[in-house]
């Protein structure tokens, strides 16, 4: 027996990102794909199609877009933006569609995991002990503590603690 399940569509979920700052293009898409056909990570895998999230967005899908991984398998190389005849700035279009998932609470866990690092140590990633006795081995200097009180104010300035409660509510 075959389950399906209901799909449910917003009308107004375009005219929503066309408000956000980067979706304001997100109407001039007429699907030629060529973001598609210059995008570094649609070459690698099928997971991941800049034309079909527009359309899918266009058509109201906003509960696949915003908790779909599609959002979040973007690189960020730009290249859709830059060959885009029709100018749709495809990267901001989906820093927008994350921003909207992100105040809903739609995010993978890796990036909140990420998120709760820098906020709390200052840095994305540790530095290994090995790249330590590299950099001593190169002569370089010890790396330095990151001010993670100074980078607290500037994730606060930015409206950062607010994405902050919204991760930690997902938990």
């Amino acid at each position: 027996m075959e389950v399906r399940r209901m799909i449910r569509v917003s009308a107004d979920f375009a005219k929503e990102v066309k408000k956000r700052l980067g979706g304001e293009t997100i109407t001039n898409c007429y699907q030629c794909g060529t973001c598609t056909s210059s995008c570094p990570v649609a070459r690698v895998t099928n997971r991941f199609n800049p034309r079909k999230l527009i359309v899918q967005s266009l058509r109201g899908k906003r509960d696949d877009v915003l908790t779909g991984e599609m959002i979040w398998l973007c690189c960020s190389c730009f290249n859709c933006q830059e060959r885009c005849p029709q100018r749709v700035e495809i990267a901001d279009l989906i820093y927008a569609l994350r921003n909207i998932a992100i105040s809903e609470g739609n995010v993978p866990n890796i990036y909140s995991e990420f998120v709760s690092a820098l906020y709390s140590e200052g840095k994305l990633v540790k530095v290994a002990g090995f790249t330590e006795k590299q950099r001593e081995n190169f002569g370089l200097p010890p790396l330095k503590k990151p001010d993670v009180e100074a980078i607290r104010a500037i994730l606060a300035e930015t409206s950062f603690g607010e994405v902050l409660k919204v991760l930690e509510g997902k938990e």
